[in-house]
């Protein structure tokens, strides 16, 4: 406990410097931002701006990164509950209830329940991520290179479970991923493989370039082929101020929500949006009244808009204490660090102690930024909201560009990101996620090569990964995950969980 409490202090001695501190700032408006204006997600925005961590400070780029994160969960809020028009995927479930507390003159008060809730969510995942790393992180270090490959054969499998839409699709994505990881050069070997002779393509394909082409350029081509609509906004915004009754409703499950959040967004794949549909499911099997859900029910907004929360914060769990990024936007955290030579895993702790606490902490200053942000400043985002996507597109088309071309000072990554950009927006007319895509490309290349040096530390024994206990538990583990997946009772639930989003 002491040590904790020392930890914490060296995080907030970290965290509070001028430059830190303007940093979390600059993310947790670009998160409102994205989170608020529909088209623009983490993803995108995260990989245009992952070149401008060059020149940053390791810390100060990844609390800002961090920032865009957790602010898109608070900015897709607004648009929910304003427009009937989620900003971001987890802020679906937002819909349902917040827009029917604004059509009645309830908006202020359904705003602010949502950043209550949120900002209570946060503070509480962030306490979590500080009590149970460093438990983990020196679980961590018992890992070998089997248990690394079954840990990263686990986190693969679970984001296919937990990922919307088909499954088959979804393994398609990661498997086409794992493939392109391979391309390069081998790292035993040194000899180049899959390159097609194509020099640019011996040291592989930077995930930057393809996260911008399949987020960033895919989704600028799906928002340009739908017929721009006008929205009708709720501007009377009624008082800010939750009475009584919607407190009383509202407190218990924001501190369900928050605890659902933060269970699943240790997992890997779609922690965020997962935990707001199961939030909402659980609510309504508890609430006397489940007629109430759907027409503004106080519990049906803050309940999954503090689960998101929960999840988006407990997600850096994996990817600070075993370097397993467990979605898109953790698999861009991790090209980050590697961008500084900061190798993810539980070394970091050890290694990089300032950056570790530092990020932690700033997660406690970020979630009050965007309470401070988020309420007085609502008048701002209800402008920003009626400006027309043509007019955005070019601006963000101009920083996908300039981002690419900055990694490598190559014209090559550009056409790159082009051919991605294609292919994404065919993707997602397919109904083909790009996340498993990301987290496969990035894996990859890990997997491999902790597949290998098993195989080297055993003599070529494949028995090594059964005969270890902890990586025959993981493997089982991920088998059990299969079996239940092909279940066709607990199918029938993972169909009926995803439904409100599809």
């Amino acid at each position: 406990m002491v040590d904790l409490f020392s930890n914490l202090a060296l995080g907030l001695s970290v965290a509070i410097t001028p430059e830190n501190l303007l940093y979390a700032l600059l993310g947790c408006l670009l998160g409102t931002l994205i989170g608020v204006l529909p088209g623009i997600g983490p993803v995108p925005t995260i990989a245009m701006l992952l070149p401008l961590t060059y020149v940053l400070p390791p810390v100060a780029g990844l609390i800002m990164l961090a920032g865009i994160y957790y602010g898109a969960q608070y900015g897709g809020s607004t648009t929910a509950i304003l427009v009937a028009l989620p900003g971001e995927t987890s802020a679906v479930v937002t819909v349902l209830d917040g827009h029917q507390m604004a059509k009645r003159g309830r908006a202020g008060a359904a705003l602010a329940l949502a950043a209550l809730g949120s900002f209570f969510a946060g503070c509480v995942a962030t306490l979590l991520l500080a009590g149970f790393a460093p438990p983990l992180a020196e679980i961590a270090f018992k890992f070998g290179p089997a248990e690394y490959f079954s840990l990263m054969v686990l986190g693969l499998i679970g984001a296919v479970v937990l990922a919307s839409g088909s499954l088959l699709k979804a393994v398609c994505m990661i498997v086409l991923g794992l493939l392109l990881g391979m391309i390069g050069t081998d790292v035993n070997s040194g000899v180049a493989r899959f390159d097609f002779g194509i020099p640019e393509l011996q040291d592989g394909i930077d995930f930057a370039v393809v996260a911008m082409g399949v987020f960033g350029l895919a989704e600028i081509m799906n928002n340009l082929a739908q017929r721009e609509q006008r929205v009708d906004i709720t501007d009377k915004l009624g008082s800010l101020y939750p009475n009584r009754q919607e407190i009383k409703e509202a407190t218990p499950a924001i501190i369900r929500g928050t605890a659902l959040g933060s269970a699943l967004g240790i997992l890997p794949g779609g922690g965020a949006v997962l935990s707001a549909f199961a939030s909402y499911t659980l609510e309504k099997k508890l609430s006397s009244e489940p007629q109430r859900f759907g027409k503004g029910h106080p519990a049906g907004l803050a309940g999954p808009e503090s689960a998101n929360n929960a999840a988006a914060q407990t997600s850096f769990i994996p990817l600070l204490t075993l370097g397993i990024p467990g979605n898109a936007v953790m698999a861009l955290m991790v090209g980050a660090m590697t961008i500084h030579n900061i190798q993810p895993g539980p070394q970091v702790m050890s290694s990089h102690p300032e950056l570790f606490w530092g990020l932690i902490v700033s997660m406690w200053v970020g979630n009050l930024m965007l309470v401070i942000l988020n309420l007085p400043l609502v008048g701002l985002w209800v402008k920003l909201l009626k400006v027309p996507y043509r007019i955005l597109f070019p601006a963000i088309l101009l920083f996908c560009a300039i981002g690419v071309y900055s990694l490598n000072y190559n014209v090559f990554d550009i056409y790159m990101m082009g051919i991605f950009g294609v292919i994404g927006y065919i993707w997602s007319k397919l109904k083909c996620e790009g996340a498993p895509l990301l987290l496969g490309l990035v894996l990859g290349p890990m997997m491999e090569e902790n597949f290998r040096r098993a195989l080297l530390f055993s003599r070529g024994d494949y028995t090594t990964f059964i005969s270890r206990p902890l990586s025959m538990v993981l493997l089982l583990m991920a088998l059990l995950l299969v079996l239940m997946v092909v279940s066709p009772t607990i199918r029938k639930k993972r169909e009926e969980t995803f439904v409100e989003e599809d």
